[in-house]
């Protein structure tokens, strides 16, 4: 069996990690990184602490629009695929390089596999949402992290070729949180005491290229009380210095450079709660039970929501100011995510799928002869 996975940003680099390790115990894998997060501190450190093969293509494709920038990804792709020859394409969550992947495989027929089929927030004006509908329409196996999105699914007419095997995402957190203690040293260089801090990410185009929505995110912010600790992504930095509002984000924020995911799952496990607008991070706090104030109307992972640790506050300045407030720490944390195993299925059932289609393929051949 061969696999070409293909990764392009910060959440598919974690997945990969895991689910490459079990591909790479049955199988042969071709990883294609097709550059969307193309600096080291938001690419190369997360290959270098989660153990994740050098990527075999790097395909450098950097930021641009929305449909150049996948159109130039499906360009790269292409020739990839047809020199590599696999037998499935298996791409992550919500990226454009998901999109450009399944499109490639849908016209190159071959096998498109997706990892975290199914999610749904609802909200056509998201990229992200345009792009979890089409790659799975697009694709012939479907991989969910939960019941919610197998019934998502079903609402759209697919039923065949999807599967429950729960989260990776959960794979993932299970491997490095109890490690992660002993090798970061995050809290002490930043001068931290576990639970006496919010953690807070904002990158979704929705709050960073609306000023309005970007100040009250910072106003909520500044009100906050604990300090609040602020990874920054390139895009956000951008517009706070194009808003003119970086010197007032630097006054009343703790503004660092992007973390690695060891330093940063630090952070989320011992912060007293985290806001953001990032759906992975939604995730990744409800698996270390860190309450979650989610900065956007809506979300894929309805499930931390249902559960009690997440809620929605949109970019409302009083409504994150009171979450942020508010004493809300739920008695019990449920599993819709599934057991932490399913990377192991995942490879398991692309295996079982390439040996299946070849044996029909060698029935076929025998019957013409």
């Amino acid at each position: 069996m061969r696999v070409c996975s293909i990764v392009g940003a910060r959440p598919q680099f974690i997945k990969a990690a895991v689910v490459s390790r079990e591909l790479r115990a049955v199988g042969e894998e071709v990883l294609v990184h097709t550059g969307q997060h193309y600096d080291e501190e938001m690419s190369d450190v997360f290959f270098d602490e989660l153990g994740i093969p050098e990527p075999d293509f790097n395909l450098g494709v950097k930021s641009d629009t929305h449909g150049r920038q996948t159109a130039k990804m499906i360009a790269e792709i292409e020739p990839v695929v047809e020199e590599t020859e696999p037998d499935v394409i298996l791409l992550y969550g919500d990226t454009n390089s998901t999109l450009a992947g399944a499109i490639v495989g849908s016209k190159c027929d071959v096998v498109v596999a997706h990892v975290e089929a199914g999610l749904r927030s609802h909200n056509r004006e998201m990229p992200e949402e345009i792009n979890r509908v089409l790659t799975d329409h697009a694709s012939d196996l479907r991989f969910a992290p939960s019941e919610q999105a197998v019934d998502a699914l079903a609402t759209e007419g697919i039923t065949e070729g999807v599967y429950w095997t729960g989260d990776v995402m959960y794979d993932s957190i299970l491997e490095v949180r109890e490690r992660v203690a002993d090798r970061s040293d995050v809290l002490d260089d930043l001068g931290l005491e576990a639970g006496e801090f919010i953690l807070s990410t904002v990158h979704r185009q929705h709050n960073t290229d609306a000023r309005a929505n970007l100040e009250s995110i910072l106003d909520a912010l500044s009100d906050a009380p604990l300090p609040v600790v602020f990874p920054a992504h390139p895009r956000t930095i951008d517009r706070l210095e194009e808003y003119g509002l970086r010197e007032r984000a630097e006054e009343a924020l703790e503004i660092i450079e992007p973390l690695g995911y060891l330093d940063f799952v630090r952070l989320l496990d011992t912060a007293e709660r985290i806001a953001t607008d990032s759906g992975g991070v939604q995730k990744e706090a409800f698996f270390l039970e860190t309450p979650c104030v989610t900065m956007r109307e809506e979300t894929e992972w309805t499930e931390t929501v249902d559960a009690g640790w997440n809620e929605l506050v949109g970019a409302d300045a009083d409504a994150i100011r009171e979450a942020l407030r508010g004493d809300r720490t739920p008695e019990e944390t449920p599993e819709p995510y599934g057991d932490g195993k399913a990377s192991r299925r995942i490879a398991d059932i692309l295996q079982r799928h390439v040996d299946t289609a070849e044996s029909e393929l060698a029935v076929e051949s025998l019957a013409s002869d």
